[in-house]
């Protein structure tokens, strides 16, 4: 089925690209979100017409998500403290829901569809995430998972203080 894209999709175009996809993929998604038209010749000059308003309008939500994204990188961290073992693996897991709701409590309101984790963070530590406010904007942060258990952590946190200390040593020589 052709199709005219009415805003940019990931891995399929940009405004007024006419493509081909599959009849449910734009029967089920395009169509009905409004991301493209059926491609007639009445659609196609309509498109054209509106191409700049469609243009303006993208790029209106791509100064909107660098504000976003802006206020995000001044959180820099986020830090969220769970159940853990003694050896340091969580009792459950630390999701997307868990993350959005972290960063809610620093007073940024990020959805949890936006944050990309390839897969849920089962262990405590320092975990690298990313948040896509934009196709053309994606954001990397810090989550550090914490453990409520005390002695687990007084224990991280020695050995942490050994292995720098370790380093500083071998650095110095």
């Amino acid at each position: 089925m052709e199709i005219i894209l009415q805003e940019r999709v990931n891995n399929l175009g940009k405004i007024g690209d006419i493509v081909t996809v599959k009849a449910g993929y734009a029967r089920n998604f395009l169509l009905p979100y409004g991301k493209a038209v059926v491609a007639t010749a009445e659609n196609k000059a309509l498109v054209e017409s509106k191409r700049e308003a469609l243009e303006a309008k993208e790029a209106e939500q791509l100064a909107e998500a660098q504000k976003r994204a802006d206020a995000l990188a001044q959180v820099g961290s986020v830090e969220i403290v769970v159940r853990a073992s003694d050896e340091g693996k969580l009792y459950g897991s630390v999701g997307s829901a868990e993350i959005s709701s972290a960063l809610a409590e620093k007073g940024q309101t990020i959805n949890k569809s936006e944050i990309l984790l390839v897969e849920s963070i089962r262990e405590l530590g320092e975990h690298d995430v990313s948040v896509r406010f934009h196709l053309d904007l994606v954001v990397p942060f810090k989550v550090t998972v914490s453990s409520d258990n005390e002695e687990y952590n007084a224990m991280h946190k020695a050995a942490l203080e050994a292995a720098a200390e370790d380093d500083a040593a071998e650095y110095a020589e």
